[in-house]
This record gives C-alpha cells, structure tokens and sequence, in this order.
C-alpha cells in the first residue's frame, strides 16, 4: 500500500475481518473472509455497506463473489510449478 503512503501501517484483518485505512485522499478498507462461510455471513456483518464508500480489498473474495459488486476487479495469485519463489498474477 506504499502507492497511497501507507506501507508501515497494514496487517492482516484474518481475526478482524476488516481493517480500516484512511489517507488524505481515500479510505481502504482490507477484508479478509478466510473465516466467513458464505455471502450471508458477509451481509451479516454489514460488509456491502462499505462498498462504494472507498477502495475495498478483500482477501478469499471467492468465498463470497455473488455479494460482490458488477464492477469487480479480481486479482488472482498463483504459485509457478517450476520455481516456488515465483508466483503468477492474473488481473481479470
């Protein structure tokens, strides 16, 4: 998050399920929802009312991908399977 001048100030939400950043310009707020077991749980918790309040990264976002809106970016992370330092990005 170096890009919006908050490189020393993000952790892992796992235990929190969202963290919540601010800078001069936007707000983030960083869902992990490793531990949710669907979309419901994610409406439980209030989770669509932050979207379209910010920039929202959410981590598993398979877990729950018919809450999520249209215009969602994903970003999947892959492992190489002939070097294990190297990982394959696909933006879709």
């Amino acid at each position: 998050m170096e890009f919006f001048g908050l490189e020393n100030e993000i952790s892992s939400p796992t235990f929190t399920i969202v963290n919540e950043y601010k800078n001069n310009n936007i707000s983030i707020y960083h869902f992990d929802v490793y531990r949710l077991n669907n979309e419901d749980d994610f409406f439980d918790i209030g989770g669509d009312e932050y979207f379209g309040k910010g920039l929202c990264i959410i981590e598993w976002g398979d877990i729950i991908k018919s809450a999520l809106p249209p215009n969602t970016i994903f970003i999947d992370f892959e492992k190489d399977s002939s070097d294990e330092n190297v990982r394959i990005i696909t933006i879709r």
